[in-house]
């Protein structure tokens, strides 16, 4: 099995993981660490044995795919100069802060024949896999993804920082175009949204609601599917879930069968086999693209209503 050198810009605490993840596959080889925070990057470093660097543009041409775990206002110029580089490039989610970023990344990438992969995880849990082929023509979707105050990812608000992952999810189980959006969100402690809910209408008839705070008391991640005599219930973080079939009068509850899986890890080796086999990743730029632009829709509905409090 030949060995992708790769290294990982940002060892924040996703990209910690990255590049943990990185050090343990078979078909990986972590060349480097890269982060401006010195003394986090000595400690993460040594703590992997592997090269560390302050300044990403030293390890241009010196890996053959590289992940991107930096804040999100950076994603568009380190993803490009990898990219201009001949580099195959994972950018963690959300994808670019613009259209205009996303497109030249994926034009780039395009010209340059190389993979661009986004790091929308929820794509890869194990729960979710496993209602797959049970999700057929689904009516109504609910999600909710909620979790206390993360001191991390200020640089973008609720939709960008966790809606987003619901977004990618909805669009690609209804594949129908968006008839439209309404949306409404609140600041708490920042000067972006904190909270945000934003319901989405398909021209297929499906509709969509989607909640999403960074300041809520506790964790959750969950997304119900209501389709005809049927619905999904999906927990991402237990990775359980439950189908409801109605029978008769009654309804009748059953667990799914799920092998769990970390998906982190499962994203990092369908990136490096997706390089290896040189084949489309499951979230392509022009996938991840598309939930962009439905999340900006939706900030811009949000700033036309907002409230603070």
């Amino acid at each position: 099995m030949r060995k992708i050198k790769v290294a990982v810009i940002g060892t924040g605490r996703l990209g910690e993981i990255h590049a943990r993840i990185y050090k343990e596959l078979k078909n990986a080889e972590l060349v480097a660490v890269c982060d401006i925070d010195k003394e986090r990057l000595k400690q993460i470093s040594a703590a992997l044995n592997v090269a560390g660097f302050s300044n990403y543009e030293e390890l241009l041409d010196k890996v053959e795919a590289v992940s991107i775990a930096v804040p999100t206002k950076l994603h568009f110029a380190v993803a490009e100069k990898f990219l201009q580089h001949h580099t195959h490039t994972l950018v963690e989610k959300p994808f670019t802060l613009t259209l205009e970023e996303a497109d030249k990344l994926i034009q780039l990438a395009d010209k340059q024949r190389l993979i661009l992969q986004v790091g929308h995880i929820e794509r890869f849990n194990s729960a979710f896999a496993a209602t797959q082929k049970l999700i057929k023509n689904p009516k109504f979707i609910e999600c909710h993804r909620l979790s206390p105050f993360p001191n991390r990812s200020l640089d973008i608000g609720a939709v960008m920082d966790l809606m987003i992952h619901d977004i990618d999810i909805v669009l690609g189980l209804v594949n129908s175009p968006v008839e439209k959006i309404e949306a409404v969100g609140v600041s708490v402690l920042t000067n972006m949204e904190d909270i945000a809910n934003a319901r989405i209408t398909f021209k297929n008839g499906c509709i969509s609601n989607l909640t999403a705070s960074r300041v809520a008391d506790e964790w959750m991640r969950k997304i119900r599917i209501f389709q005809e005599d049927t619905y999904i219930s999906l927990d991402y973080r237990k990775e359980q879930a439950f189908i409801y079939k109605k029978t008769g009068t009654s309804i009748v509850k059953e667990a799914l069968p799920i092998e769990k899986e970390q998906p982190l890890k499962k994203e990092l080796s369908h990136f490096l086999e997706c390089v290896a086999a040189h084949k489309e990743p499951l979230v392509s730029g022009r996938v991840a693209r598309a939930a962009i632009a439905v999340a900006l829709e939706i900030q811009q509905k949000i700033c036309q209503t907002q409230r603070k409090f």
